[in-house]
């Protein structure tokens, strides 16, 4: 199961429908061991296409050095689809290295970048992806990791 603190949640939905009609990418970085994302990372689409997304290799490279030096790792990468359902294709299977990492996939082809509509609900699916293999797993929004405290602050770099 993906548990995500809701400010992180509405950054990447945000970043899904502001990219669009291309399709948006990230990562969310958390401390090694943990399995919570905590610092909300939005990346260039090197391919700016409404059909494909790649990270810039130099970006990349920069990302996991910095993750390296604040012994983080990638708890979850994300993209959207802009046309279809969010579920993996075969190329974003074909991608996945992370085999700790939940994949994340929004899926903008209801609204787009449209904000605000009442009643939207947005197609937010997490999955796992281990040697081409898929899982779907559930995801649960909470309001904070600290019971008790506020919510947490989505942290930009």
């Amino acid at each position: 199961m993906l548990r995500i603190d809701r400010a992180t949640y509405d950054a990447i939905v945000a970043h899904a429908r502001e990219d669009h009609p291309d399709e948006a990418c990230g990562v969310v970085a958390g401390p090694e061991g943990s399995d919570r994302p905590e610092r909300f990372i939005p990346m260039l689409n090197a391919a700016r296409s409404p059909t494909f997304y790649e990270f810039d290799s130099a970006d990349l490279l920069k990302l996991y050095r910095d993750m390296d030096a604040r012994d983080e790792v990638p708890v979850v990468v994300y993209h959207s689809h802009t046309a279809t359902e969010a579920r993996p294709s075969r190329t974003d299977i074909s991608y996945a290295s992370e085999p700790d990492a939940h994949y994340v996939l929004v899926s903008t082809r209801e609204h787009g970048a449209q904000t605000g509509l009442a009643g939207d609900e947005v197609e937010f699916r997490s999955f796992r992806i281990v040697d081409g293999q898929v899982t779907e797993e559930d995801v649960d929004v909470v309001e904070s990791y600290l019971f008790g405290h506020s919510p947490t602050t989505v942290v930009y770099d």
